[in-house]
């Protein structure tokens, strides 16, 4: 069977042109840059800057962003598209690490000042620093309007005092869009702000954080102590965060479950091509009808999980405000690609057998990772919450 079954169900007249030639450029430097390497930068659990900067000469750091910033200006299935083909890759380490722009960068963009473009979205889109975002605090995630982080207005800075943790990128990022309550009498979503905060800030404390996978990605525990943040680094109005937050969320969402359909892809490749190679009892296991049941199995989860994934993609390009996208298939959308993920990576290491528990597979890999992507972004349970709000169940 070829790949390209799951390329087909993009469905007729969805890729355009641009697209085909944004997914070919991104397959290619995957091949190149990041396959060969994956095994080393697990094990440093780093990735070396100078990807980020040959991602950028290729357009990848500012897929979206416009072109007087020096961005790509594509639209955002261009992006759940480079998302996909760099998880196809096998580590969600990579695909995390080099993605944190997609979270970091697009409040900045959106609501940046000229000083703030210029110091900070202009050099992540060269691939020159690194973005990342800072939200979840040891006490939340998902509940952001619960968050204790504050910023209080002194004259022409905001000092910037509380956690967060879980942060991708934290320790390498040079800017960190930060959440943070402006307004101490304020209650739930109320009071909120987003601010752009220097990583190189005095006050800013980094600790790392060890991980059962995603290794090539680092992840930090920031402590904001007395940091100054020049009143300009305030993205948007102060106070009004909250649904910036959302869209966020909604748009790191539907990035997961890309990386989720890609790094199940990838386990289906590896498991379809050993079946075909490896002989048991006189026969290939592919021979054997619950093999060629599994795959087939495994194949109808990534297809149905892409297929939804892209239907809710075009459904927010389509829509005037984004956050008027139905945020309950947004939900939907994630959690499906991500039981799909684990399904899939499943059965993939089962098909290996003894090699599928080996270090150096990618199944192997993809497995351990499965697990954070159903927590990341808004854990499954959060998740069919809302989506029952949403449905008024």
């Amino acid at each position: 069977m070829a790949e390209g079954l799951f390329e087909r169900g993009a469905g007729p007249g969805l890729l355009t042109g641009e697209h085909v030639a944004l997914r070919e450029s991104v397959r290619a430097f995957v091949a190149r840059e990041i396959a060969p390497n994956i095994d080393a930068w697990e094990a440093s659990r780093r990735l070396p800057r100078a990807l980020y900067r040959k991602a950028a000469a290729i357009g990848l750091q500012g897929l979206t962003s416009p072109p007087e910033l020096g961005g790509a200006g594509g639209d955002f299935l261009m992006q759940i598209l480079a998302a996909e083909e760099i998880a196809r890759a096998g580590s969600g380490g990579v695909a995390a690490s080099l993605g944190s722009y997609m979270i970091g960068l697009p409040p900045i963009v959106r609501f940046g000042g000229r000083e703030v473009l210029e110091a900070y979205a202009k050099p992540v889109i060269a691939g020159e620093k690194i973005a990342a975002l800072a939200v979840t605090e040891p006490g939340g995630g998902s509940d952001v309007a619960a968050l204790r982080c504050s910023a209080r207005r002194e004259g022409d800075v905001y000092v910037l005092d509380g956690e967060k943790t879980f942060i991708t990128s934290g320790m390498q990022a040079d800017v960190f869009t930060v959440a943070a309550r402006t307004d101490p009498d304020s209650r739930g979503a109320r009071g909120i702000s987003l601010l752009a905060v220097d990583g190189a800030s005095p006050g800013l404390e980094r600790v790392e954080l060890r991980k059962m996978g995603w290794h090539a990605s680092d992840t930090a525990h920031l402590t904001f102590r007395g940091v100054r943040v020049p009143a300009h680094n305030l993205l948007g109005k102060e106070h009004e965060g909250f649904q910036a937050a959302m869209l966020n969320f909604n748009d790191e969402r539907l990035a997961i479950a890309a990386q989720a359909v890609g790094a199940a892809e990838a386990c289906f490749v590896e498991a379809r091509d050993w079946a075909r190679q490896r002989r048991a009892f006189g026969r290939a296991l592919i021979e054997n009808q619950v093999i060629r049941h599994k795959l087939v199995d495994m194949a109808m989860r990534i297809d149905a999980a892409r297929t939804l994934l892209y239907d809710v993609v075009c459904r927010r390009m389509a829509a005037a405000d984004p956050l008027a996208v139905h945020v309950a298939r947004t939900a939907m959308a994630k959690i499906t690609a991500t039981d799909a993920v684990a399904h899939v990576a499943g059965e993939a290491v089962q098909i290996l057998g003894g090699m599928g528990y080996m270090l150096g597979t990618v199944s192997e890999r993809v497995f351990r990772e499965t697990k954070v992507l159903s927590i990341g972004g808004g854990a499954d349970e959060v998740l069919k919450d809302l989506a029952a709000r949403q449905m008024e169940l």
